[in-house]
């Protein structure tokens, strides 16, 4: 059963290590913690029963509460449903950022670290080229880089 668990909001990625640690550490039946993107203040856990999972959100920093309802699994899986298409920005391409300081201006991409989501820019039409680190979700890629 999945169990919707209420968290203080940008909370969620320390709550879920510590109940994970603590899960880790004991016998209590929790077969998954779900950090769900884009749903903020809360937790989905995949336990036995409720008593497991009220059991193991007991006296826990950041942890509100637990919502009455389960989740039903074709519920759980809507919400883990990505729509969005995530673009595969590479080294080389060409890329425009479409928000923060650098607005309107081109990149050229010189260094990708997809596990922290950023890429690292050198600025083009600028005097002196700095490297910039930035969040690859300000850029839109305008031109690919040739493959070798």
């Amino acid at each position: 059963m999945y169990f919707v668990v209420r968290v203080t909001s940008s909370q969620e990625k320390i709550t879920a290590d510590i109940l994970e640690t603590k899960v880790s550490k004991t016998t209590f039946p929790i077969y998954s913690i779900v950090l769900v993107e884009g749903m903020r203040g809360y937790l989905v856990l995949e336990a036995e029963n409720e008593v497991a999972c009220r059991d193991l959100i007991m006296n826990e920093p950041h942890v509100k509460g637990i919502l009455p309802t389960p989740l039903s699994e074709s519920e759980l899986e809507r919400m883990l449903a990505t729509t969005k298409k995530v673009q595969e920005i590479g080294v080389n391409d060409v890329i425009e950022f479409s928000t923060g300081p650098f607005k309107g201006y081109k990149a050229k991409v010189i260094k990708v670290d997809s596990s922290k989501d950023e890429i690292t820019v050198e600025l083009m039409d600028v005097a002196v080229p700095i490297p910039v680190t930035t969040k690859a979700s300000a850029a839109r890629i305008i031109e690919k880089a040739e493959k070798a």
